[in-house]
């Protein structure tokens, strides 16, 4: 593995725990939401939590998708470096 790789792995490691762990604020995204996630949660609700996942799943789809079509382009664009002749 190349120290690129194990330095990339290393940040998106770093930046999920952060992101998902480390800042409360980012439980609650928006203050609509905040506000009516707290409402439900303050009067025994549970939706709070449930709506409150789906805003990160929701969140974190774009950064997997464009993530995994950089790796493939990466891996392919080393599979083409490494067939063309050394000049």
């Amino acid at each position: 593995m190349s120290h690129l790789s194990k330095t990339l792995i290393v940040f998106v490691a770093i930046l999920a725990i952060i992101t998902f762990v480390g800042i409360p604020e980012v439980i609650a995204q928006c203050p609509m939401c905040r506000m009516s996630a707290e409402s439900n949660l303050q009067n025994g609700g549970t939706g709070g939590k449930g709506l409150n996942a789906g805003i990160l799943f929701m969140l974190s789809l774009p950064y997997l998708i464009v993530g995994s079509i950089g790796y493939i382009w990466w891996k392919n664009q080393k599979k083409v470096e490494e067939d063309l002749p050394a000049t």
